[in-house]
C-alpha cells in the first residue's frame, strides 16, 4: 500500500512544482483582471462536473469489487456500464453548458456598476468559456480509465500517464501564452493534455489487461441502478465540494473586481495540491477497504485507519506549520511583496482549518465510502458546502476575500468533527485509543517547531527566494527527525 501512496505523492510533488511555476506566469503574462476572469472560467464550468453524478467513485468501487471476485467477465460489465452513464451525462452538461453560458456573460462579463472589458478580452473569455465547457463534458469519459487502473491498483502506471500529461500542461501552456497571451490559448492547454491522458490511460490498460475492453458491448443495464444508487451520495460529496471550494470565484467577482479573484486564488492556492496530496491516500484507502469489507476482515481495516490517519496529520501538521507562518512570506518572494498583505490573511486563516478538515477528507471519509456508508458523509459534506456558500455570500461584501476566507474555514472545522465521529463509531474506534494512536504524538511534536518556526521568522524575517529554502529544509530536517524519534512510535 505505501508503495501506491508514494507513487501518488510523487505526483503531487511534480504538481506542486508546476503550480509554483505555472501560477505566476500566468498571472505575469495575463495580469490580475485577466487571470481573475480565468478563475471565474473555472469556477463556472466546474459546475458541470457536479453532473457526472458521482460516476467516477462509483466506477471504482465497481470495478474494485469485481477484482475482488476474481470475475473478468463482472468487470466488464462494470465498465461498459459506467462508460455509458459517463455518455449520458456528458451530453447532458454540454446542454448545461449554454445555461452556464449565459449566466456567465451577465454576472461576470457585463456585471452592472463594473468597468468595461475591452472587446479583445471579452471575445476571448467567451471563447475560453465554450472550449473548457466542451473539455470538461468530454472528460466524463475520457478520465474513465483511471477508475480501471485505481481499481487494481496500479497508481504508478496511472501517475506515469498523469505525470506526463502535467508536463506537457506545463510546456504547452509556457508557449502558447509566450506566444499570446490570451485565455483561449490557456482553454486549447487542458484539451490537449485530456486527449494525451486518455490515450497514455487505454495503452496501459491495453497493455496490462488485455482482456477488458473500452467499450459498450457488455453494457448491463441491470447494474445501472446499483451503480447510481452508490453514485448519488459520491455525487453530494461532489456537490459539497464544489460549494465549499471551487465557487469561491464566482461569489468573489460577482460582488467585487476580477483582481480581488486573483487575491483570493492566491491566498488559496497551496490548498489544492495539499487537498490532492491528502486524498493520494484516500485514492488507495478507498478500493481498499472495499476489498478488506468483501473479507470481513475489519481488525486490518481498523489498524489501516488509525496508521494512515497519523501518517495524514503529521504531514498536515507539517505542512500547515510552515504554511501559517512563513505563508504570506512565501507569496511575497514568490508573486511580489504586496500580496503578503492582500493573501496572506486569507491563507493564514484557510490553513488553520485545513488543519481539521484534511486529515479527515483524506482518510476518514474514504474509509466510509469503501465501506459502502457514503451517506452520512455525503450529506454532511453537502451541508458542509451549503453552509460555506451562504456565509461567503454574507460576509464577501462587508469583508472582501477575507469573508469568504471565514465562510471556508468554519464549515471545514464542523465536518471534520462530524466525520471523525462518524468513523470512529463505524470501526468501533474509543476516544482514548483515538487519542494515544493518532493525535498525541504529533500534536505534541508540532508545537516546539512551530514556536522554533515562528521565533525564526520573528529574528529574521525572510525576504529572499535562499532564506525560504534554507528555512524550509532546516524545518523539515527536524521535522522528519522528531518524528522518526517521537512520532513513528507506536504504530
Amino acid at each position: 500500500m505505501f508503495k501506491s501512496v508514494a507513487s501518488n505523492w510523487t505526483l503531487n510533488l511534480l504538481q506542486i512544482a508546476a503550480l509554483l511555476w505555472l501560477t505566476r506566469f500566468i498571472l505575469q503574462e495575463l495580469g490580475p483582471d485577466t487571470n481573475g476572469l480565468w478563475v471565474a472560467i473555472v469556477s463556472y464550468t466546474g459546475i458541470l462536473s457536479l453532473l457526472i453524478l458521482g460516476v467516477p467513485m462509483a466506477s471504482v468501487r465497481a470495478i474494485a469489487t469485481a477484482v475482488a471476485h476474481e470475475s473478468e467477465e463482472a468487470e466488464r460489465r462494470a465498465i461498459s456500464t459506467c462508460m455509458g452513464i459517463c455518455c449520458a451525462f456528458g451530453a447532458a452538461a454540454l446542454l448545461c453548458a449554454g445555461l452556464l453560458y449565459l449566466l456567465f456573460d451577465a454576472s461576470v462579463l457585463h456585471r452592472s456598476g463594473a468597468p468595461p472589458l475591452a472587446p479583445e478580452t471579452l471575445s476571448g473569455a467567451r471563447i475560453a468559456f465554450l472550449v473548457v465547457a466542451l473539455q470538461v463534458a468530454c472528460g466524463f469519459v475520457m478520465r474513465l480509465p483511471y477508475g480501471i487502473l485505481e481499481a487494481h491498483s496500479e497508481f504508478t502506471r496511472r501517475n506515469l500517464v498523469m505525470a506526463g500529461e502535467l508536463l506537457l500542461r506545463v510546456a504547452l501552456t509556457t508557449l502558447l501564452l509566450s506566444w499570446r497571451p490570451e485565455l483561449p490559448m490557456l482553454a486549447l492547454v487542458l484539451v490537449a493534455s485530456m486527449l494525451f491522458e486518455f490515450a497514455g490511460a487505454l495503452l496501459f490498460i491495453r497493455s496490462r489487461y488485455p482482456n477488458l475492453s473500452f467499450s459498450l458491448r457488455s453494457f448491463d443495464r441491470a447494474s445501472v441502478h446499483s451503480i447510481l444508487s452508490f453514485s448519488v451520495f459520491a455525487l453530494l460529496l461532489n456537490v459539497g465540494s464544489l460549494l465549499a471550494f471551487r465557487l469561491d470565484g464566482l461569489v468573489i467577482t460577482a460582488y467585487l473586481p476580477p483582481s480581488a479573484a486573483t487575491d483570493f486564488d492566491f491566498g488559496n492556492k497551496f490548498f489544492d495540491p495539499l487537498m490532492q496530496f491528502l486524498i493520494s491516500i484516500g485514492a488507495v484507502i478507498m478500493p481498499l477497504a472495499t476489498r478488506l469489507k468483501a473479507a470481513g476482515d475489519t481488525s486490518e481495516l481498523r489498524n489501516v485507519f488509525l496508521r494512515w490517519s497519523k501518517i495524514a496529520l503529521s504531514l498536515v501538521l507539517m505542512i500547515g506549520t510552515y504554511l501559517y507562518v512563513l505563508g504570506p512570506a512565501f507569496l511575497g518572494v514568490w508573486v511580489a511583496p504586496e500580496y503578503i498583505e492582500r493573501s496572506g490573511p486569507v491563507l493564514r486563516l484557510l490553513t488553520l482549518s485545513f488543519l481539521f478538515y484534511l486529515p479527515i477528507r483524506g482518510v476518514a471519509v474514504p474509509v466510509l465510502m469503501g465501506l459502502g456508508k457514503p451517506r452520512a458523509p455525503a450529506i454532511a459534506l453537502l451541508l458542509m458546502g451549503l453552509l460555506n456558500l451562504a456565509l461567503s455570500l454574507a460576509l464577501v461584501q462587508p469583508m472582501g476575500i477575507f469573508g469568504v476566507a471565514l465562510g471556508t474555514a468554519i464549515p471545514n472545522v464542523l465536518f471534520a468533527l462530524f466525520a471523525l465521529v462518524l468513523v470512529c463509531r463505524e470501526l468501533a474506534i474509543g476516544p482514548a485509543e483515538l487519542l494515544t494512536r493518532v493525535l498525541a504524538r504529533p500534536l505534541l511534536a508540532a508545537t516546539p517547531l512551530a514556536l522554533l518556526l515562528a521565533f525564526y521568522q520573528h529574528h529574521h524575517p525572510v525576504h529572499t527566494w535562499s532564506a525560504l529554502l534554507a528555512s524550509g529544509l532546516v524545518f523539515v530536517a527536524l521535522c522528519l527527525l522528531l518524528w522518526r524519534q517521537w512520532v513513528r512510535h507506536p504504530a
